[in-house]
């Protein structure tokens, strides 16, 4: 199975964490709390499903996973602020707001708990390979959020940089608080080395809704997409062939559909986040902060509206122009998963972490970057347009067609990411960096230095871990 459900489930963990905000909500009456012992596979499965929920960011409606959609979206320019312009829309980020740092740090550290409370029973307190699928889907947790912190706080793009993540591989106390970052190759290594057993030991599927060893591939790819060591490239198409052979995912015939209709029940969804029942009547839920429903309003920028020039997604992704063009001009309604003005429901209400449309872009990529066939590539974005309704009559179609270098078609790769990926988990910023700088700065011109790839190590984390070493290039640690 594929979603993570955000309810406030029974057995739900809350375990100490690590860089956490002190006005996290209470936990129900029925968690575990640190204290309790995992002393068998019902204590274990109740620990991993508050893991779980930490990975959900199930805590706060308004700032959870919505910030996985928004941050990288407004990196990249497609997304803004319809009251006003942000500094994150131009790239601008002297203070880290800690968005991932918190939420990671949390996430992995619950996975921590669970990992070290399994570990300490014997393989006879669980049935079949149960312990080793738990101990897989807990390291698929801390992969990611190990990952997301590698991808924002990092220099993930220059392997011998002492610039890596603050590696935790136990569970937070007074007594380990303090340590230093770890370097960029240690980090991959370490994210890797946890990926490589969430593929070897996850489950096939999982009843309980979390995550697999599919989920773990698709993650692999990405890290190994970003890293692009000798032999990834090669690596990643393996994986994706392996993915889109699997008859349990398939893409959705229409992408429109998917986000409307389908939702999760989509063979596509690898791994997505259900939302909470209460959170379709929140006055703060998703996608009111979408339409006039909410104090705040995000929206889509030019730049996204231009990029979907001549293609019919434009109709339905992006909306009328906001009324208020005063505070931030050239602004549309966000209609990705629901119309303007349109009442939320669970579909449009739901988060999309992992879909098999990123697996068929990140091959294409691979095989562009391995010096391999230009036209297996455009076969593979092809396929993905066509879901979006493209042709060959339309614009986007035939750059492709047209892009007869392996630079150029990296670019039309970059934009059929955007235009089939905006505002899920990053994809479209991630694949806007891994293009040559000269060419960054050309498709975004308000990043003028590699230093705005990423954002500021949180303030916080000098005061309290004096180890931790160097802030981030370019920025102050005070």
């Amino acid at each position: 199975m594929k979603t993570l459900y955000r309810l406030f489930a029974a057995g739900l963990v809350i375990l100490s964490t690590y860089g956490c905000e002190k006005n996290l909500s209470a936990p129900p009456k029925n968690a575990k709390v640190e204290g309790n012992t995992i002393i068998d596979q019902a204590t274990s499965q109740i620990a991993l499903n508050g893991a779980y929920y930490n990975f959900a960011n199930a805590t706060n409606i308004k700032t959870g996973w919505q910030q996985h959609q928004l941050l990288p979206a407004q990196f990249a320019g497609y997304m803004g602020y319809g009251f006003g312009s942000m500094p994150n829309e131009v790239n601008i980020t002297e203070q880290s707001s800690g968005t991932y740092w918190q939420e990671s740090y949390q996430a992995l550290n619950a996975a921590n708990g669970v990992i070290s409370g399994i570990n300490k029973l014997s393989d006879a307190a669980f049935s079949g390979n149960r312990k080793k699928e738990m101990l897989a889907e807990a390291k698929f947790i801390r992969a990611y959020a190990h990952f997301k912190v590698l991808s924002y706080y990092a220099e993930w793009y220059k392997i011998s940089s002492t610039q890596g993540v603050l590696l935790r591989d136990e569970l937070s106390t007074l007594t380990n608080i303090l340590k230093k970052r770890s370097t960029v190759k240690e980090s991959y290594d370490f994210i890797l080395a946890d990926l490589d057993e969430a593929i070897a030991n996850g489950p096939e599927s999982n009843p309980n809704y979390y995550a697999t060893k599919w989920a773990a591939m698709v993650l692999k790819m990405r890290v190994l997409m970003n890293r692009g060591a000798s032999g990834d490239y090669a690596t990643i198409i393996q994986l994706a062939d392996q993915l889109i052979q699997n008859p349990a995912y398939a893409l959705e015939s229409s992408q429109q559909n998917l986000f409307r209709v389908a939702g999760l029940s989509s063979k596509e969804v690898i791994l997505g986040v259900k939302p909470q029942q209460l959170q379709v009547s929140d006055p703060y839920s998703k996608t009111r902060q979408y339409t006039p429903g909410a104090s705040a309003l995000y929206v889509a920028k030019q730049a996204l509206k231009d990029l979907y020039n001549g293609d019919p997604r434009q109709s339905w992704v992006v909306g009328p122009a906001t009324p208020y063009q005063q505070y931030s001009p050239n602004t549309y309604f966000f209609a990705k998963y629901v119309q303007a003005g349109g009442a939320p429901s669970i579909v449009t209400e739901t988060d999309y972490v992992f879909r098999l449309t990123e697996v068929y872009l990140l091959k294409a990529e691979a095989i562009v970057r391995s010096g391999g066939s230009l036209g297996q590539a455009k076969t593979l974005v092809h396929t993905i347009q066509e879901k979006g309704g493209l042709t060959i009559a339309n614009a986007p179609y035939l750059a492709v067609d047209a892009a007869n270098s392996a630079a150029t078609l990296l670019v039309e790769i970059y934009k059929e990411t955007s235009r089939s990926m905006v505002a899920e988990d990053g994809s479209e910023w991630m694949a806007l960096l891994r293009l040559p700088f000269e060419t960054v700065k050309q498709l975004k011109p308000s990043i003028t230095n590699q230093i705005q790839y990423i954002i500021p190590v949180p303030q916080t984390e000098f005061v309290y871990n004096p180890q931790f070493g160097e802030q981030n290039t370019g920025y102050s640690a005070n």
